[in-house]
């Protein structure tokens, strides 16, 4: 009991200081950016790179791209930047979901270390501020949308895997999770995205809908490739930085996955709208 009470305050804290951070956007790309040196040392501990060049890269590159996108508009490049980062920050998660179903352990040679500290987690902390100022306007309901459809999926799935689940879902990596949770937290994500819709109006239900879809895919298999990075560090939790949690990255591993393909349906719909 006092164990939930812990992992209750501590929750609350994390979504108060979002939600408060959310009503302006340097305090965000702030937040964020804290989140994301607390991340990095967390994620470094697990596949145990000791440098200073990915907190170097991680400052450079999020002021860059969290600063020009306010401060300037398409003409300046900005566009064709991100696209850059876009195209080879997908191309390395792909590779992710690749070693996840096909190796034993994730390949951590120096070089793949280097990688995916720059486009797995400083790119994810970058979608995350661009989702935030989609087409050069502050529009933190789709930060805040996107989060409770993580928070959804994976308090549902957590649930109706603990007490319905049997079959399980990647039991060599995550033996608690269950595809019966999966399905649950997926249903519910679509479920809230309704309510989403109704009470932004932001985007249409349809769009809301394959965004619940896209989180509640692609939020897992973040969970599970952080899953096995931990596995491979022998560790139960990235960190301990929120009590009853874990670390942060245990609690933002699913959004900073997912933040990619979350902007590239945003891009979509913007397209063909």
């Amino acid at each position: 009991m006092k164990e939930l009470g812990t992992r209750a305050i501590s929750g609350i804290f994390y979504v108060a200081l979002l939600i408060i951070a959310l009503k302006w956007q340097l305090a965000l790309i702030g937040l964020f950016y804290a989140f994301g040196i607390i991340c990095m040392v967390e994620f470094n501990k697990l596949i145990g790179l000791k440098h200073v060049a990915p907190y170097i890269v991680f400052t450079l590159l999020y002021s860059f791209f969290g600063f020009w996108s306010i401060l300037y508009d398409n003409k300046d490049g900005l566009v064709e930047t991100i696209q850059i980062l876009h195209v080879i920050t997908i191309f390395v998660l792909l590779l992710l979901i690749k070693d996840l179903f096909s190796e034993k352990t994730i390949p951590l040679f120096h070089t793949k270390r280097f990688i995916l500290t720059t486009f797995y987690l400083t790119s994810g902390f970058i979608f995350l501020i661009l989702i935030g100022n989609f087409n050069h306007e502050f529009t933190p309901v789709f930060v805040l949308g996107s989060f409770i459809l993580v928070w959804i999926n994976d308090t549902f799935a957590y649930l109706i895997g603990k007490n319905f689940g049997k079959q399980k879902l990647f039991s060599s990596v995550s033996p608690k999770k269950t595809v019966e949770g999966f399905l649950g937290g997926l249903f519910f994500a679509c479920v809230a995205s309704y309510f989403i819709f109704y009470f932004s109006a932001s985007l249409s239900f349809n769009a809301w809908l394959f965004l619940a879809i896209i989180i509640s895919v692609f939020g897992t298999l973040g969970d599970l490739i952080e899953s096995k990075f931990k596995r491979q560090a022998k560790v139960k939790d990235s960190g301990a930085m929120m009590p009853g949690h874990g670390g942060l990255l245990d609690r933002l591993d699913s959004i900073i996955f997912a933040s990619p393909f979350i902007y590239l349906f945003l891009i979509v719909v913007d397209y063909v709208s």
